[in-house]
């Protein structure tokens, strides 16, 4: 007696219509007649097969390691995979077959990726340089416009400013440092910062240099080529202003 044969006289047996044993089963009538018919190529492969196997015998009330066994012979089945054993089993669910991607989704992706890549392009030239060469700039910038950009303090030497000629300041520290401001008669910047221990500073200008000394104890002043004397203590700030007669 085949499969089928024997799945209809046990639900013959069992007193049920196709229709009874689809209700309880959940296997449309058409794929239940095929298996009794020993069809089983509706049943969505073996692993669906067996399935449906499974359920006909529980609620037929049937051995369903014997009808498995009669199913495996009768069918032919290949040596099955774990990954189906545990399908069967309710383990681990089918794998669906991987969606396909259509060739329209293809050329979409393709058309977007090339019009970022082209605004990327676009937005990278229209960039502005930030980094300027600075000796190229002021190569370009003429003599009259750098005199208009700057003050006239005119270092003629790395330790000498001036901005004329009419009266000459000389500041040594040889006692200490100091901080040291200087300006003209016109309110110009000679030097702003502080002076280490040691240096010498020349400083010139038309008619006057203001000083303003944050150690007065700790330099040495020469003006217009005398020495003078001590201006104040050391740690004391003084302010002295020098001109051509001075």
């Amino acid at each position: 007696m085949s499969l089928g044969s024997l799945i209809a006289k046990a639900r013959k047996d069992a007193g049920m219509s196709i229709d009874d044993l689809a209700a309880k089963t959940n296997v449309r009538s058409t794929v239940l007649r095929e298996i009794e018919a020993d069809n089983f190529s509706n049943c969505g492969g073996e692993t669906y097969a067996r399935g449906h196997i499974r359920n006909i015998s529980k609620v037929l009330g049937i051995d369903q390691n014997e009808v498995l066994r009669i199913f495996d012979e009768e069918q032919g089945s290949q040596e099955r995979t774990i990954q189906e054993l545990l399908v069967e089993n309710s383990v681990m669910r089918q794998q669906q077959e991987n969606r396909k991607v259509s060739w329209k989704t293809l050329v979409i992706i393709s058309v977007v990726s090339l019009a970022l890549v082209g605004v990327v392009q676009i937005v990278i030239s229209n960039t502005p340089k930030n980094v300027v060469n600075t000796s190229a700039a002021q190569e370009s910038i003429s003599p009259s416009q750098s005199a208009t950009a700057k003050p006239s303090v005119k270092p003629s030497a790395q330790n000498t400013f001036s901005t004329g000629t009419g009266v000459t300041v000389v500041i040594d520290t040889p006692k200490g440092k100091t901080w040291l401001f200087v300006s003209d008669a016109q309110g110009r910047t000679l030097f702003s910062s502080q002076l280490e221990q040691g240096v010498s500073k020349v400083f010139s200008s038309d008619t006057q240099l203001n000083l303003k000394i944050g150690n007065a104890g700790g330099v040495d002043l020469t003006v217009n080529g005398k020495k003078i004397p001590p201006i104040g203590a050391v740690g004391e700030v003084v302010s002295v202003s020098y001109g051509v007669n001075s």
